[in-house]
């Protein structure tokens, strides 16, 4: 019985509200005198570690965990718009992130936080939590490969074949054709509002996260 090879690729994609949220902070100062421009920015980070571990350590806390760097110090001779050649410029700068779990919390402790001198809120970063991704994934992969047989059993049907069977199952590329892995996506925004009490407030507008996952197959088909 002669047999034809049928090659797919399989795809499935899903979106999920995110778990998780991290947060990145910058504290930054710069100045003529070196030792000026590291203590303002000890001070600051040292008002927000603070921050950071009376919630952290608070019952029920929603930070998952924290991290933070060691302040950087370096400086620069810069030029004027005449070519010549200033005075050195220290600069000075240490950063944090923190992960939360409680986006209203994170909201209001943003709003605080913001308020440091010399803090940059530099990007929050949406994700699910590493059992959710993981099982998310794996049924994004089964639908994939559903995905795939029904691919192929369209094309055998448009040639009059009846019976498909799969003889090789891979990860995108590596049955020969390019492609790219499965790769679970997260991104997210951040806006100011008006909080209504006559200064500004954080509203956090978190995007879904989607989770996608490709793979080849080949089948044969009678």
């Amino acid at each position: 019985m002669n047999e034809t090879v049928i090659t797919v690729q399989g795809h499935d994609a899903a979106w999920y509200s995110p778990e998780r949220a991290t947060v990145q902070l910058g504290i930054g100062f710069d100045g003529p005198d070196r030792q000026s421009v590291f203590e303002a920015t000890t001070r600051a980070a040292e008002t927000v570690r603070s921050m950071v571990v009376a919630l952290s350590e608070a019952q029920s806390s929603p930070i998952s965990r924290w991290s933070s760097d060691s302040v950087s110090v370096w400086s620069e001779r810069p030029w004027n718009n005449e070519g010549k050649q200033l005075p050195l410029v220290f600069h000075a700068a240490i950063t944090f992130t923190v992960r939360f779990s409680d986006f209203d919390v994170m909201a209001h402790w943003l709003d605080a936080v913001a308020a440091v001198d010399s803090v940059t809120v530099g990007g929050i970063e949406w994700s699910l939590t590493a059992a959710r991704k993981a099982a998310v994934l794996a049924d994004a992969q089964s639908l994939a490969v559903t995905d795939a047989l029904t691919r192929a059993t369209v094309f055998a049907r448009s040639l009059g074949l009846e019976t498909v069977r799969a003889i090789a199952l891979a990860d995108p590329g590596m049955l020969g054709d390019h492609g790219s892995a499965p790769v679970p996506l997260a991104r997210g925004a951040m806006m100011m509002a008006d909080s209504g009490a006559g200064r500004s407030g954080i509203a956090l507008t978190p995007q879904r996260i989607e989770v996608s996952a490709s793979v080849d197959a080949r089948f044969v088909a009678s």
